[in-house]
């Protein structure tokens, strides 16, 4: 199943404009675009800059919520999640993620097609995270946790929905 975060939209849809281009261009367009396809690869796995400076989903029992974070980030060995006011915040080297109660008081509620992915190191790792997860308040979704073949090549995918109904997945991207 094709992931659905916005980068990976962003990506797909830029890769369909060049192809459109190409085909209206002609063939020696079509040369340029799989010329270029090692730009969207880099896109897609990026290795030195990172684009996000953290990510925060609302949750409606921070505690709850906590301990389920606790445990599933501490499989990728991240600390336990840091208290600010009404969140909590787990950092890495490339960036922080957040819960939070929502500020307005309105109830949580999780996005329609929105996946929030994190990085394993290996397939074992990815399913152990996908285990702290189902013991800890979440539930799996998608297929179980596995290789799939697809666009980018072999991936270790695993996906499970917090308590409050987020998607979350966690890849492992093995080497070459």
């Amino acid at each position: 199943m094709p992931c659905c975060c916005a980068a990976h939209r962003v990506v797909s849809a830029a890769r369909s404009l060049f192809a459109m281009s190409c085909a209206v261009n002609g063939a020696a367009s079509q040369l340029k675009y799989h010329a270029h396809r090692s730009i969207f690869a880099r896109i897609r796995a990026p290795t030195e800059k990172t684009m996000f400076s953290h990510v925060m989903v609302g949750v409606n029992d921070l505690e709850a919520s906590k301990k389920f974070y606790d445990a599933v980030l501490g499989t990728l060995a991240i600390a336990p999640g840091v208290a600010n006011k009404n969140r909590y915040f787990y950092r890495s080297k490339t960036g922080s993620f957040g819960i939070t109660t929502p500020i307005d008081g309105e109830s949580a509620c999780h996005g329609n097609g929105s996946t929030i992915g994190f990085k394993a190191e290996s397939p074992e790792q990815a399913d152990a995270w996908h285990a702290a997860g189902i013991a800890n308040g979440g539930t799996t979704c998608e297929d179980p946790p596995g290789f799939r073949d697809g666009a980018v090549g072999k991936l270790y995918l695993a996906y499970l929905r917090d308590p409050d109904g987020n998607k979350l997945c966690v890849l492992h991207r093995p080497a070459a």
